[in-house]
């Protein structure tokens, strides 16, 4: 389902700097914790007003830098200007997850991301995730992307909004949640069309990699494999783009949409 990727992403010399326009407003809107905001040193224009009115609301700093410091902060990224310093990635656990269904009254919607290498794909996809309604993701404490500040920028901010739980083993929580009630859907090609399947249903969606795609031992563990019809000379599409399909399929495929 996934594709390979090639080269190294870029990265933030600050693991906790979120930077662009709208990924720090959304930052500023969700209730994580932000040290201070740094903006161009110069005329303020557009939503970087925005941005320091926001600031200027919740008592957080704002500092002027130049552009160069905003380069080494962003990692070379596209900061348009603005750099802001929050607090570590807050994670959750399963039980809280299935909370927040459970809250909005709705069938838990959990997606599982197994060996996600690339920042980039894995805030795309959170992004996408967050857009369909998903109530968690769930994430491998080794094999995985980190949330860096490429992952939050790729997200559009979506990452503040998203409950992300890291556990140790894979394996172990497919199992827990079946336990839970969940079924267990692999996105992965030879399986059954994702126009077929029945996703009305309390489930959690397994992306694989984008190197291997979904594990042997995952796809053992999984209720049922569903693929993407694919009629051109590729055969996969990546990640975030296959998880798009997928989890707005099963969005409209949900009850409460009917």
């Amino acid at each position: 389902m996934a594709e390979r990727t090639k080269g190294q992403p870029q990265r933030s010399a600050d693991e906790n700097c979120v930077f662009g326009r709208n990924p720090v407003i959304e930052l500023l809107r969700s209730d994580k914790t932000v040290e201070k905001v740094f903006v161009l040193r110069g005329p303020r224009e557009g939503s970087v007003k925005l941005i320091e009115a926001m600031c200027l609301e919740k008592k957080i700093p704002v500092l002027e830098a130049a552009r160069q410091k905003l380069d080494a902060m962003s990692g070379g990224g596209n900061h348009q200007g603005v750099c802001a310093i929050s607090a570590d990635i807050e994670y959750t656990d399963i039980d809280s997850i299935l909370e927040i269904a459970a809250q909005r009254g709705e069938k838990p919607f959990i997606v599982i991301c197994d060996g996600i290498a690339d920042p980039g794909n894995l805030g795309a996809l959170i992004r996408c995730c967050e857009g369909a309604g998903v109530h968690g993701v769930i994430l491998p404490k080794r094999r995985s992307a980190p949330i860096t500040s490429a992952a939050i920028k790729a997200s559009a901010g979506a990452i503040e909004h998203m409950a992300l739980c890291k556990v140790s083993n894979l394996a172990s929580c497919v199992e827990e949640l079946k336990e839970k009630g969940l079924w267990i859907f692999a996105c992965e090609a030879g399986g059954e069309s994702y126009e077929k399947c029945d996703f009305d249903i309390p489930l959690a969606v397994i992306m694989g990699s984008e190197e291997s795609g979904v594990s042997r031992l995952l796809k053992e563990k999984s209720d049922h494999i569903v693929s993407l019809p694919m009629k051109g000379r590729v055969n996969s599409l990546n990640v975030s783009c296959a998880g798009a399909v997928i989890l707005y399929r099963i969005l409209l495929n949900r009850s409460e949409l009917n």
